[in-house]
């Protein structure tokens, strides 16, 4: 008999932690309140239980995905994953509890209460990801591409095939700064590494007349005769246009290089130290 817990499940936010929830689910045979990181856990009323991550036991869940429930639901839940719905570990779990009673059929079940919620959350990761594709832009400091984004998803693993093919040459960063996390890139060599705050140099000369430059081609393209303020919103939401070098928003307040501790206190670090510093840096 299922067990409906009180208990709220406390990982320690990898994919492989997760799960391990549900690994814990079906060997306690419960379905747990909810499930939450460990630094949201500590501000829980309900009573917690901390689920330790266990390579063998990640394994053997996610093993067992793709032939029970089908390859799809394995990408689908790992893009869920990656998204800033609330309760998206609850719901995956939920999910694969369904799909390991159903099979395959489970991806057709678009307006059950679990299925939905999912399908929405991966939608806009994948709608995301896809306009900052096109929406990241990079600036040149000490001989390596920079770009922040500042993401509702954590899009930088749908992000890193892009632009690692695109700029095989190059060097570059992607700093997330929402999730606080980079893309680093040397030729052939990537990794997602955490980024507590990102220190920028001051833009020389150079960099500065390319901006400019930039902005003289967007402005210059425009039919005036067709400006349409609210259809370009509708392709190109606002909230991109914080970091996008046509608008030059980002470009007016200049970073103070030489500090090491950010206006709010934090430590931050410089470009060089991200590109080149002492970060381990995988195989592409």
């Amino acid at each position: 008999m299922l067990n409906r817990s009180n208990v709220i499940y406390c990982y320690d936010g990898s994919f492989e932690g997760l799960l391990c929830c549900v690994f814990e689910s079906y060997a306690q045979q419960e379905i747990p309140l909810d499930i939450a990181t460990s630094d949201k856990c500590q501000t829980m009323l309900w009573p917690v239980k901390e689920i330790l991550t266990n390579i063998q036991n990640a394994q053997r869940v996610q093993n067992s995905i793709a032939p029970k429930i089908g390859t799809a639901a394995l990408d689908l839940v790992r893009r869920a994953f990656l998204t800033c719905f609330a309760q998206k570990e609850l719901y995956i779990l939920l999910f694969l509890r369904k799909g390991y009673r159903y099979g395959p059929a489970i991806m057709n079940m678009l307006t059950d209460e679990v299925v939905s919620p999912l399908f929405k959350a991966v939608k806009h990761l994948n709608k995301e990801s896809e306009l900052l594709r096109g929406f990241v832009r990079f600036s040149v400091f000490n001989n390596a591409l920079v770009a922040e984004i500042e993401p509702k998803n954590f899009v930088l693993p749908m992000l890193k095939y892009h632009f690692c093919e695109r700029y095989a040459e190059e060097r570059f960063l992607i700093y997330d700064k929402t999730h606080g996390m980079g893309l680093i890139y040397q030729p052939y060599q990537a990794a997602i590494v955490p980024i507590e705050a990102l220190d920028l140099p001051e833009a020389d000369e150079y960099e500065l007349e390319f901006r400019e430059l930039w902005q003289l081609f967007y402005n210059t393209i425009e039919i005036q005769g067709r400006h349409n303020p609210q259809c370009r919103m509708s392709h190109m939401p606002k909230r991109y246009w914080k970091y996008m070098t046509e608008f030059g928003t980002q470009f007016r307040t200049r970073c103070n290089h030489d500090s090491s501790k950010s206006s709010s206190g934090r430590s931050t670090t410089s470009i060089a130290q991200a590109i080149w510093g002492d970060q381990v840096v995988e195989k592409k």
